[in-house]
């Protein structure tokens, strides 16, 4: 382990610059509190390196279903589960809350996101994710085409979104002060094209651009844009202009995590094409609340009550087929089960259960750790399955920092900074004045991702804290003074992204697919990490296993 990464090689490695105003002392100003946050690395890294308990036989368990991640996904599959009306089952998790990267925290100021933080309303063909807005209560009324009418006050408040440019703040995320008619005439002509990716359709009449993915077309035109990369798609049409690649760049790093030059221009229109109805039509309305994306999670654990176990690390799963004897469930003689061994980190001890299906709701570069006989039996690979790595900071401010120009809004970006700006928790509620919290992100891009999480790993909270604050100062000089609290959280592989060729991979296409009474649901099946991905492949994976327990 080489030595710990300075302060200043830390603003180097992270925004690119030297620091601010707080000097290059060893000694700045920081918040009085805050804590370094993540995910359960200890535990991960054991069984990693091959921890392996061995539950007592008292400690086996017989359910139908066990579902391993209590992610997005993991819930989504308990949640459809029930709806088909299986209800033995259990849900596996190894941190202490569900919820996965839609997770949030609380304060005496209210709730904030530590992760995704917003769901554009679905279009009438995505039922099943209405049903869930339906659950929830969000839906109003569905409109003559089924497109939902959502509540009012789920709705994102305005002002949605500023972009600090030139040292002042302009409404929206386009760059337009100053910008040249040839800048205007490539953003029209961009627009333009993404009109005509919006309503292209293929010969069935599917779309090219949907989501959830599954739904769109895998016509030969379509796919051949996931060999290139997005930044290579907008030089093809001529188009050169700084304030249109900067904007692109910026909604890539913003979904995927990943710079125009990185990300496959399947992805990176999908993020423009998708999003509207038709020509000219603005984007879908998008829903947010305070604690982000962990509205919809917690309700989804809700639903799944007692039968959600959290703080236990899955260790093995066998496969049918490798079953030593029968459990005692009324399942028929001769059934195939699977077995899935697991470490309780409150109590510190193995349990274990037998299953008729067993939906792996985790990250796929896991399974071939976790599943016995994937790697040696199927020509599977995790290989082609790229990570990307999260900072998120939470702020706490006791008074709102200044703006010159447009007020602050929901999403406030800074031209020029490697981060993505921030987001404010309290927006919706209508208190516009006073404390607040900030949510900051910041994607980990570079060549050479693992090195630089190696290094964010071994940062301390104030070197974080000051990186944060470093950043935010070229919009807010006085956020240092303002801050009372400021805690960082590590999502060391938060979210798959959709480098060139994987969308069309075959690696993609097989992890889709059943083995040996195993079922997958993950975004990393879509390659693009959205709520709706993962609410699409839970629902497809409690399906496929609805079917199979019926059979």
């Amino acid at each position: 382990m080489s030595a710990a990464i300075s302060r200043r090689e830390l603003i180097a490695l992270m925004l690119g610059l030297p620091a601010l105003s707080s000097g290059c002392s060893s000694e700045p100003s920081l918040p009085p509190a805050g804590e370094l946050l993540g995910q359960s690395h200890a535990i991960g890294h054991r069984i990693r390196d091959g921890f392996q308990p061995v539950p007592a036989e008292d400690a086996w368990q017989s359910v139908d279903v066990v579902i391993v991640g209590a992610g997005a996904a993991g819930l989504s599959a308990a949640w459809s589960l029930q709806k088909a009306g299986v209800t033995n089952f259990v849900v596996l998790e190894l941190e202490p809350d569900a919820g996965g990267t839609s997770r949030a925290g609380q304060s005496e100021g209210g709730s904030f996101p530590w992760g995704a933080h917003y769901l554009p309303v679905p279009f009438s063909e995505n039922r099943p994710l209405i049903s869930l807005l339906q659950e929830m209560g969000l839906v109003e009324s569905l409109d003559a085409d089924g497109t939902p009418v959502i509540q009012e006050e789920a709705l994102c408040r305005e002002p949605e979104e500023r972009l600090f440019f030139q040292d002042t703040w302009i409404e929206g995320l386009y760059p337009a002060t100053g910008a040249s008619e040839d800048d205007l005439a490539q953003l029209a002509a961009f627009r333009s094209e993404i009109d005509r990716w919006s309503e292209w359709k293929d010969s069935s009449g599917r779309r090219a651009f949907v989501i959830p993915t599954s739904q769109s077309s895998t016509d030969p035109e379509v796919m051949q844009l996931d060999q290139l990369t997005m930044g290579d798609w907008l030089r093809s049409h001529g188009w050169n202009s700084e304030r249109l690649h900067w904007l692109v760049d910026y909604s890539c790093r913003d979904d995927y995590g990943l710079t125009s030059e990185q990300t496959s221009a399947w992805a990176g229109i999908l993020y423009f094409a998708s999003r509207q109805e038709q020509a000219g039509s603005d984007h879908q309305p998008l829903m947010t609340w305070p604690e982000g994306n962990a509205r919809l999670t917690r309700h989804l654990a809700l639903s799944t009550g007692d039968r959600l176990k959290t703080g236990v690390a899955v260790t093995k799963i066998s496969p049918h087929g490798l079953i030593r004897t029968e459990a005692d469930i009324p399942v028929g003689k001769g059934a195939e089960l699977c077995e899935v061994t697991a470490f309780e980190t409150a109590t510190q001890t193995a349990i274990g259960f037998r299953a008729r299906r067993v939906i792996f709701a985790a990250p796929q570069f896991l399974a071939p750790r976790l599943i016995a006989g994937l790697s040696e039996q199927t020509d599977r690979s995790s290989s082609g399955f790229r990570y990307g790595s999260w900072v998120v900071a939470n702020l706490h401010l006791k008074d709102r920092p200044g703006s010159v120009g447009f007020p602050m809004s929901w999403d406030n970006v800074i031209h020029g900074s490697p981060s993505l700006g921030y987001v404010v928790s309290n927006h919706q509620t209508g208190h516009d004045y006073g404390p607040t919290v900030l949510t900051w992100y910041y994607p980990v891009i570079g060549t050479d991702v693992r090195q630089v999480r190696e290094k964010l790993l071994r940062a301390t909270w104030a070197e974080l804290a000051d990186v944060v604050l470093t950043d935010l100062e070229r919009a807010h000089p006085e956020i240092r003074q303002l801050t009372t609290k400021l805690d960082v959280y590590l999502w060391g592989h938060a979210m798959i992204q959709p480098v060139v060729g994987f969308r069309s991979s075959n690696q993609r296409a097989n992890a889709l697919m059943p083995f040996g009474g195993i079922h997958f649901a993950n975004t990393d099946l879509s390659g693009i990490a959205l709520f709706e991905e993962a609410f699409d492949h839970g629902c497809r994976a409690a399906a496929e296993v609805s079917a199979g327990l019926s059979g």
